[in-house]
């Protein structure tokens, strides 16, 4: 079964927030391997160094944390897989309008489960509950 991941999660478990110690435990617990994509990867890197710019975490750490994201993707705990952007775009549209007005989702939430969907995801993990509900919606086990 694929599992997938948002950024709530991968920020959480490679990060310092809240939810980390949910995250170190889950992925302990499991043993399984988190699916990611360029989409999280992106969105990765971005919310560690914009952590670092709002003093969330220390200076220099948002690389400390991208560098352990690297070491876990080489070796196998994390695998990244392609994804054909225009299937993506095509899910990503048809989940906008199916749960937005309903739901209010931002688009790289929607964006992660067009991803999870086109590689066959049956999990996705998150911490957002927004996420959570739209993942749920769509039929994905979300654990807690």
């Amino acid at each position: 079964m694929v599992i997938c991941s948002d950024t709530s999660f991968l920020f959480s478990l490679y990060g310092n927030d809240g939810n980390t110690a949910r995250a170190i435990k889950w992925v302990k617990d499991e043993k399984k391997i988190i699916t990611v994509t360029s989409f999280n990867e992106c969105e990765l890197g971005n919310a560690l160094r914009f952590a670092e710019f709002r003093k969330a975490i220390a200076s220099g750490e948002a690389a400390v944390f991208w560098a352990q994201y690297e070491s876990d993707r080489d070796n196998g705990r994390i695998v990244m897989e392609v994804c054909n952007l225009a299937m993506i775009l095509d899910e990503a549209r048809r989940l906008s309008v199916t749960h937005t007005l309903t739901g209010g989702h931002r688009g790289f939430d929607i964006l992660h489960l067009a991803a999870a969907l086109q590689l066959g995801a049956g999990v996705l993990l998150t911490f957002d509950a927004n996420q959570r509900k739209l993942a749920l919606g769509e039929g994905l086990v979300v654990p807690d």
